[in-house]
Formats: structure tokens, sequence, C-alpha cells
């Protein structure tokens, strides 16, 4: 081993005793955070059984907290020194043939392992995957071992192991999840945070380069799939997207099919901008003209990432190295600085005299200031590429300020962001050679959520036009950062979205949250009637009861799971009335089971009403599936179906309670099954329509791109009569449920499929046909063919 290997695992070892020690030191304050908790749960009200199952709980805890501190610390010590060893998971893998031989109680600990881990990643996803590649770099590996202990699933195991062990109940967890999902989170954060931070002072990797984390598809369209660092985004989200036309799908000989994912007619708008900018900058400033520019992203697909999952320089064609970049002169550079002080001490002084000018007072003032300073710059310039590059971010910002349907009053801050762009600009020419800079997507991504508006700022609402206010003033707090500070405040610009739609915006929170309770009562209803399915596989059930059971009591058992809790007393009485059902429907061959189905008959036939009820169904259809349930049961009296043994039915009921266990995680994401998407129209009520009918059946390249819509953007959309615009402000958790909202609070509720299919046939049109920069990049080359001597006076 040479010394350079040496020094390096060397340090890779330092690295995970910096991450166990930070563990090992938030234990104490956990363990304290999780007393609280329990303490706060029993000192709240509740009914008779909750409250003596949480005061089994502390006791409980109280008990066993400080032996599963000890364990848990022991765990990771020994795991530093020796390795986590074999997981449980594996004793579960290697006896696929006879998963019987496994207990219910390892498998419930691997799912709540499984959730622990998934918790913590959501959180520390990103810190996680720079340390990966600072590890895989020191110890020349192409992956972190499975069994490392920087490995969530790792330390959630070692958790759990502790947890059981100190005498805690799977009970006990549930109780305390949320708690312990939070902290664990924080905590491993933490620590993925400090060797990140320890390894960058030893001179490891100070920019981390995700490339090795992009999957490359086929050589079919050359385009690159990023794993999932960030939020996604691409053309048809940063312009809206407009409707690819019905020619656009694959042609006849199977061409399409080689041709990678279609583009939307915006993003080939962009491109042919794009490239029309450089054939303008090649013929006047060659020096700042680029190769020629890569097809733009496709939509959805979030370009390389550097650490904090801020994108690094996009890949060149033909295999070239990235996009240069370079330092502006130091003349230039002092000159930006002090323009941008300029600008920011005159809206300061704007904002706080007693003078107060209007949104259009400001914006001219601007225009006349922004003028001035671009001659004083470009004396400062030192090259012709300076002097072009003033000149063209100058034009692309007189455009943008000249944009009616963005309020004045939000142009007046994205005028503040002309100087950092100029900056970004000058040290990154590829700036003015793809649409998909980090500069540009914030720019249009917050117009996209401003030009569905009218002129006045009142009605964008106070919390959207702060969130604006607040990235501009980060982006110009750090003057140095450039393409990082834009995709940062980038991603934190769509997190904000999401809570605002959902928490804040009086218009569309109604909306959103009965969205949320139809995706939840539907998620939970396709689940259910998974489960029946396994459960009842090998039972011998009437046909008639078992459509019942999957396609009507499925959904009662989801609407009373959500209305009242999975283990609420009510829900209980719906599970009971299945199991009751299932033996009901059995054979009955001898008088004293005949005469128990006759009694129990009339209250079974009750619940099941009341249950058909609380879903919303009629009485025309309750009363059709009862005559139907009737039919099986005449059946069952004249044993013309097969009798269920007493033991099968008492483990169908035991299985029926813990249904909820065998349910995935909804954290675990992952999309629906299509053959079990339902019909949502029985869910419209006041203030929420529900898309059911309209649009022929789309084609691959439209569900494609609704998939590919943005929160925020705007839409014209044509439905029940009516032609309104209305904002895209929810999307389901597995992307099967897409909410839009009018100006007036009207919810729109769409499937994937109907949504693909209103943008198909022209329903739904983007309020934008191509986004903000774009348009102001043709604005300023509209100017240039006027009079091109502009780029180098």
């Amino acid at each position: 081993m040479t010394a350079a290997d040496a020094r390096s695992q060397a340090l890779a070892s330092q690295a995970r005793r910096v991450h166990t020690e930070v563990l090992l030191r938030g234990l104490p304050a956990m363990v304290a955070v999780l007393s609280s908790a329990v303490q706060d749960l029993l000192s709240q009200p509740a009914e008779h059984s909750l409250q003596m199952a949480r005061r089994d709980a502390y006791d409980a805890w109280q008990r066993a907290s400080t032996p599963w501190h000890a364990r848990l610390g022991k765990s990771l010590r020994h795991a530093y020194h020796h390795g986590a060893g074999d997981s449980r998971s594996a004793s579960l893998n290697s006896r696929p043939q006879n998963l019987s031989l496994v207990s219910d109680d390892t498998i419930e600990r691997e799912i709540i392992a499984s959730r622990l881990a998934l918790a913590m990643m959501d959180k520390a996803s990103w810190e996680f995957s720079d340390l990966r590649n600072r590890m895989q770099a020191l110890e020349r590996t192409d992956d972190l071992p499975q069994q490392d202990l920087l490995r969530a699933q790792v330390l959630a195991r070692l958790v759990l192991d502790a947890w059981f062990e100190a005498g805690l109940t799977s009970s006990v967890w549930q109780m305390l999840q949320r708690w312990l999902h939070h902290e664990f989170s924080q905590l491993l954060n933490e620590a993925y945070h400090e060797a990140n931070h320890w390894l960058i002072q030893q001179g490891v990797m100070p920019e981390v380069d995700l490339r090795p984390f992009i999957r490359r598809n086929a050589p079919a369209g050359g385009m690159t799939q990023a794993a999932p660092l960030g939020p996604a985004q691409g053309p048809g989200q940063a312009h809206g997207g407009v409707a690819p036309p019905a020619q656009s799908a694959a042609p006849a000989g199977g061409m399409g099919a080689a041709a990678g994912p279609a583009t939307t007619p915006a993003s080939q708008s962009a491109q042919q901008v794009m490239a029309q900018l450089q054939r303008v900058l090649a013929r006047h400033v060659p020096e700042l003209a680029q190769a020629p520019a890569r097809p733009s992203r496709p939509a959805g697909l979030p370009g390389p990432a550097t650490r904090s999952g801020v994108p690094a320089a996009p890949a060149a064609p033909f295999g070239a190295a990235g996009p240069s970049t370079r330092a502006g002169s130091p003349r230039l550079s002092a000159a930006i600085n002090h323009a941008q002080e300029a600008v920011q001490r005159r809206a300061d002084q704007v904002a706080t005299a007693n003078q107060q000018l209007t949104a259009p007072q400001a914006l001219d003032e601007i225009r006349h200031r922004n003028q001035a300073l671009k001659q004083v710059l470009k004396q400062a310039a030192d090259t012709p590429a300076e002097r072009a590059t003033i000149e063209l971010v100058a034009l692309l910002f007189q455009a943008i300020l000249q944009e009616e349907r963005i309020p004045p009053a939000i142009r007046v801050w994205f005028a503040r962001l002309q100087m950092p762009v100029l900056r970004v600009a000058v040290g990154e020419p590829d700036f003015f050679a793809t649409d998909d800079h980090p500069a540009r997507r914030l720019i249009d991504r917050m117009g996209s959520c401003v030009m569905g508006f009218s002129t006045s700022t009142a009605e964008i609402g106070d919390a959207l036009e702060r969130e604006i206010k607040r990235v501009v003033q980060v982006v110009e707090a750090y003057p140095d950062t450039g393409r990082r500070v834009f995709q940062t405040v980038l991603t934190e610009f769509e997190k904000f979205l999401d809570h605002y739609f959902e928490q804040e915006n009086e218009v569309s929170k109604k909306g959103v949250s009965l969205a949320q309770q139809v995706e939840q009562r539907e998620t939970l209803a396709i689940q259910y009637t998974i489960e029946l399915r396994k459960m009842l596989s090998e039972v011998p059930v009437q046909d008639g009861v078992r459509d019942f059971l999957f396609q009507v009591w499925a959904d009662v058992l989801a609407v009373t799971g959500v209305r009242y809790g999975p283990q609420a007393e009510q829900t209980k009485a719906m599970k009971r009335a299945a199991a009751d059902l299932i033996w009901s429907a059995s054979a009955k061959v001898s008088r004293e089971d005949r005469a128990e189905v006759i009694r129990r008959l009339p209250p079974l036939l009750k619940t099941l009403r009341d249950g058909m009820g609380h879903a919303g169904m009629s009485h025309e259809r309750q009363d059709e599936h009862i005559r139907s349930l009737n039919n099986a049961l005449a059946a069952a009296f004249t044993a013309k179906t097969a009798a269920i043994p007493r033991e099968r039915l008492d483990d169908l009921m035991s299985q029926l309670e813990t249904l909820e266990a065998m349910l995935p995680s909804p954290e675990a994401g992952g999309e629906v099954n299509e053959t079990l998407v339902r019909d949502l129209s029985s869910h419209e009520c006041e203030g929420l329509e529900v898309v059911a009918e309209g649009g022929a059946a789309p084609t691959p390249a439209m569900l494609a791109w609704a998939k590919e819509l943005q929160v925020g953007s705007w839409y014209m959309l044509d439905y029940r009569g009516r032609v309104e615009p209305v904002q895209l402000v929810w999307r389901g958790m597995r992307h099967q449920l897409i909410l839009f909202v009018s100006p007036q609070g009207r919810g729109v509720l769409f499937q994937l499929t109907r949504l693909a299919a209103f943008l198909q046939a022209g329903l739904m049109l983007p309020a934008q046909d191509e986004s903000l920069t774009v348009k102001a990049t043709r604005n300023a080359l509209a100017k240039l063919e006027v009079d091109p001597s502009r780029l180098l006076a």
C-alpha cells in the first residue's frame, strides 16, 4: 500500500469516527425529547383504552429508556470497530422458499426499520450523497458496502434491535414514531454534515461532482437521466409546457421509438432561440460564442449536480469538457459590485422615504438608472466579450421589465436581479448557450407563478411576494456564489410553492385539502383491495361476495379509516363485518350454522348499509349490492359453496384486524397500477370538481408531458362550458392526481390520464407559449438584428 493509499484509508476511517461520535453525542438529547413526548402524551385527554395504552407506554419507557440508550450506544461503537454484521433482512432473503419460517415479529420489525430508514434519508439524502461520493473516492470502491454504518438502513436496524432487546414493543414505537423519525432524521443529517465538513477541512473534494450518479439511457436520444438528488426541472416545467401537436407522436415505421422523449413546442422554441443567439454571437463576438449547444434537457431530468444539489455545468456535446468559465476583469467586477450596491441603496431609500413611489414610478426610475449603469459598466469592461455580455443582459431585463402580465411591484424585484445575473453571465458564457441555466430557470419559475394574475399585487398574496423578495435578497447577499446560489434558491422556491398552496394561499388551500382527502381515500382503497385479494386468494369465497369485498367494501374500509382512524371502533366494526360476511357466505350444512346465520343477518346487513352510506353510495346502489349478497347467502344455505374451516376464519379475522400493518407506507411512494385506478366522479363536492370525461385516449408523449407540469404554472381550461384561467396548485404523492384552482377558488381535480387527454385535445392550454427568459431573448435578438453594433458599443 502506498503512502497516499494509507492516508486515504486513514481519512475514511476518521470520517466514520466523526459520524459515529455525532450519533453517540446526540443520543442523550434524543432520549430527553422522547421522555418529554411520552409524558406529554400521557397528559393529553383520550378515551379510556388509549389512555391505558399511553400509561403502559409511559411505564415501559421509564423502565427501558436507559437500557435502550446503553444498548444502542454499545451497538454503534461495535459497528464502528467491527462492522454492523448481517442484517435481519438478510435472514429473510436467505429463505425465500419458505417465508412461513419467519415470524410475524421479524417481518413487523423489518417494516418499522424500513420506514425509519426512509424518513431519515428523506431529510439527509443530499448530505449522504456528498459523503458517499467522498468515501468512494477515498476507499476506491464503486459504492459503500451494504452493511456500512454510514447507510441509514444499517442505523435503523441497530436502533430497532436495541429497542426490542431493551424490552420496548412495537406499540410503544408506533406511539412515539413521529418523534423518533424526526429526531433520528435530524441526528443523522447532522452526522453526515459533520463528516462532510471534516473531510472538506482535510481537502477531500471541496466540490463534489455527482456526475457518477447520472445514469445514461440507451444511445437513442443521447439524453441523461439523473438520480433523484433534487426536484425535477425541465423545459415543460420551466416554460409552462406547450402541448406537443398530435403529429409529434411516433410516426409509422417505429422511428419515434428511437428518438427519445418527445419535446414540446416550448422546448423546441427555446432551442431555436438559443441557437439563433449563438449564431449572432459567432458572427459579431466570436470569443463569446459557445460550441453548438446541446439539446435542452428533457423535462423532468435535472442536470449534473454539485454539493448541496447545485447543478454543475451541463455536459458539453460530443463528450467535450463542460462549459467554460472565466473570471471577469477586476475593473468590471468592482464596477458590478458598485452598481449592485447603488441599486440596493436606492431601493432601500425608496422603501423608507416619506414620498412613497408607486410601483410603475419605481420601475421607470429603475429603467433609467439601469441604462446609466450599463454605460458605466461598459466603460469598465476590458474585452468585447464583456461589453457584449453587459448589453445582452441589459436587453434581457429590459424585455422582462416590460412584461405587462407581471405586476409592477414584482417587476421591481425582478429588476434587482440584473446585476447578480450579469455577474454570472460574465463568468459563465453558457448562460447564453442553454435555456436551463439556474439563473434563467429561477426567473422563469417565479415568472410562471405570477403571469396568470392581473396587474393587481393584492391578488398575488403577501406570502408569495415576500418569498420572491426573500429570494432576490438572498441572491444579492451572496455576490460571489454565482450559479450555486441561483440553484439553491430555486430549490427553496419550489419547496415554498408546495407549502404555500397547501397552507397559506386562501384560494387554493381548501381545494388542496379536499384533493388530499380524495387521494388518501383512493390510495387506501386500492391498497385494501390488493391486501384483500392476497388474503382471499386461497379461500373458497363465493364470487358475488368476493366482488363486493374488492369493489365496495375496500372503499368503505378506506373511508372509515380516513375519517375515524385505523384503530377506531367504527373501523374495527367494518372489518368484523367483512369477516362475518365471508363466514355467512360459506357452506352451511348444519342446522345450528343456518340458525346462526339467520340470527346474525339483520345486524350484518345494517352494518353493510351503514358502511356504504358513509362511503357516499346512493340507496339504489346499496339495494343492488344487498340483492347480490342475498343471492350469495342463499347459495350458502343450499351448500353450493365450499365450507371454510373455523381455524381459517379465525386467521382471516386476525389478518383483517391488523390489515394496516401490511399496507405499504405512504412515504414509500411508487406509482399506482393503472389497472387499479378508480372512478373518482363520486368525490365531487362543493368547491371541488372531478373531471371524469372529455378527450380521447392520450398518447405516451402526452402522458409524459402531463407528468412534467409544474406547481404554480397557469393554464386556460375549457371545461363544462367555461373557458377560464386555472393554476396548478397540487400534485398527488404518486403523481396520479393533479389539482388546478381557478381565481375564484374552485378546484378542478384530474387523474393523470384524463389530464393528458385534455392536453391532447387542446382543452388545457398553457398561459405562456414560451418561458419568460426565452421570450426576452427573442426580443433582444430582434433589437440586435436592427442594430448589431450595439453589442460592441
